[in-house]
């Protein structure tokens, strides 16, 4: 039975241009050292809105409407040891969530 072995990368940020910005360093880093990837992923966009009355006293009719938008990327990446290595040293903009998640299937065995 094989040992597979994975990397799920999930980044998160307000602004889709530097979330995709992020995603490329990372694309890219994987690539060159020789590890198999698959995505990215478009997760599903948190929308928060947000009703604000315009005036502090009166006009209770009369409101401002906002809201924050957040996009999220997901990454599966099979590493190699130099992957690893390579995304510890990757430096990312600011402004981006990144968690990651490693899943081996190391252990029972039939």
């Amino acid at each position: 039975m094989k040992n597979k072995e994975s990397i799920k990368i999930t980044l998160e940020s307000f602004d889709h241009l530097v979330l995709n910005k992020a995603m490329n360093e990372i694309i890219g880093t994987v690539r060159r050292t020789g590890a198999g990837i698959k995505g990215p992923i478009p997760l599903p966009t948190k929308i928060q809105k947000f009703c604000v009355i315009r005036g502090p006293h009166v006009d209770k009719d009369s409101r401002e409407q906002f809201e924050i938008r957040s996009s999220k990327r997901l990454l599966i990446i099979s590493p190699t040891a130099q992957t690893v290595d390579a995304l510890m040293k990757l430096n990312l903009s600011a402004g981006v969530n990144i968690k990651i998640a490693i899943n081996g299937s190391g252990g029972a065995k039939n």
